[in-house]
This record gives C-alpha cells, sequence and structure tokens, in this order.
C-alpha cells in the first residue's frame, strides 16, 4: 500500500482570497514504512508575502522570487502523488483546498476528497479534548522536533509520518494486517518444512584434553550423575 504524508505551506489561509501555495513537502510510505523518496518544492505564489509572512514560514519574498510558479510544476508533482496513493495530510480541508485550487488554475486533474487521511481527526477521535496539533502530538508519542524551529513543508511531513504511524498503532509495519489468506499460506509453508539432516557431520570441537578432563570430573559425582545414566 502506498502513501503519501503531505504538507503546504501558504501565504494566508483562503485560496479565494488571492492566497497562494509557496512550499509543498511529501514523504512516500510503502506498507507504512519510508522509503526515503521525498517530494519538495518552493514555488513562487505571484504576489507579494503579507506582512510577518517570512517569520512564519521562513519564506520571503527575496527567496521566492526565481522560485518556479504552481503550473510550472504541478505535473511533477502529481506524477509524485500519483493517481490513487492515499494522502495522508494533517487538518487535510486546509491543504485540499489549496491544493485543488492551484491544480484548477494550472488546468490540471484536482484531487479527489475521499483520498486524503486526515490525521487531526485522527488523532481527536483517540484523544477526545486533548490538543491535537502536530507539536502536541509530538510531545504525546515523544517524537523528536526540536528542528521544528520554524514551519517547513517537507520537516512537517517527516515528523507527521512518524506522528501518523504512532496514531494507527505505533512503528509496526503490517501488524496484525495480513489477511487470513495470507496468514494461511504462511502457516501451510511452515508446516512444510523439515529440518534435514547435514550430509556431512560437523567435526567435533571438543579437544582430547577437554574430554579427558571431563570424564574425569564425571567420575568424580558417581554413578547417579546425569551423564552415566543418559550414556
Amino acid at each position: 500500500m502506498r502513501e503519501i504524508v503531505l504538507d503546504t505551506e501558504t501565504t494566508g489561509f483562503e485560496p479565494e482570497d488571492g492566497d497562494r501555495i509557496v512550499e509543498i513537502g511529501a514523504v512516500e510510505l510503502i506498507n507504512h514504512m519510508p522509503t526515503g523518496r521525498t517530494y519538495h518544492q518552493y514555488i513562487n505564489p505571484q504576489r507579494t508575502m503579507p506582512q510577518g509572512a517570512f517569520e512564519v514560514h521562513g519564506l520571503g519574498d527575496d527567496f521566492l522570487r526565481d522560485k518556479p510558479v504552481f503550473a510550472a510544476v504541478a505535473q511533477d508533482f502529481l506524477d509524485f502523488i500519483g493517481a490513487d496513493a492515499r494522502l495522508v495530510i494533517h487538518n487535510a480541508a486546509f491543504d485540499m483546498k489549496f491544493l485543488n485550487a492551484e491544480l484548477g488554475w494550472a488546468k490540471k486533474p484536482l484531487i479527489a476528497a475521499d483520498r486524503a487521511l486526515d490525521t487531526l481527526a485522527i488523532a481527536r477521535r483517540q484523544f477526545p479534548g486533548s490538543p491535537a496539533s502536530l507539536d502536541a502530538l509530538c510531545r504525546r508519542f515523544g517524537i523528536n522536533n526540536d528542528a521544528r524551529t520554524l514551519h517547513g513543508a517537507l520537516l512537517d511531513s517527516e515528523i507527521l509520518a512518524e506522528v501518523y504511524l504512532e496514531l494507527i498503532g505505533g512503528r509496526q509495519p503490517d501488524f496484525g494486517l495480513a489477511t487470513q489468506g495470507q496468514q494461511a499460506a504462511s502457516t501451510t509453508t511452515n508446516a512444510k518444512w523439515r529440518a534435514k539432516p547435514r550430509e556431512k557431520p560437523l567435526p567435533p570441537r571438543l579437544t582430547a584434553e577437554e574430554a579427558a578432563a571431563h570424564d574425569a570430573f564425571v567420575a568424580k559425582l558417581g554413578d547417579d550423575a546425569v551423564w552415566k545414566k543418559l550414556a
């Protein structure tokens, strides 16, 4: 099973108000295990960053000015996430509305809403009434997020991947997920396997001196020594 843990950074809160994506980070999981494949892209939002955005995102107008616009990288992004991989996102509704807005403006296919798995919703169901931010979940699960002094899409997606694995039961890929057919096949295979005798016995590793010392030791134990009874 292929999953993409995803995060975006934006200029604001509403694409309808002209806000745009300025960074995308994504991490690939196969059967809940990171593969090492990632996607990371800074994007020119084609608008002036709002006051304070540099402090929040670590990004600014000068840094983003020479970065590609979303339309130029849209296909690369779609190729990375693929057609059917599950998208694991914290507060998925926010990222999905921006991604689909950008894809629409670039005249690219939109992402179906049912592909998104919202870790914020999962956390709120598991821990009702408790803080469910990414930082709060890192504290709950003992995940080191010291490097998260500034928001960054790739770093946040890497941290979210660890949080997600904890939310679904810990870092135990395929734990309890094998089908009955797979379990039966494994049992059948194990039942048929039998150890075969060696064609050539291994040479003894006991020296003559060690054997003589053992015999002398056993002789001192008398007739009840277990070595004599089993000989």
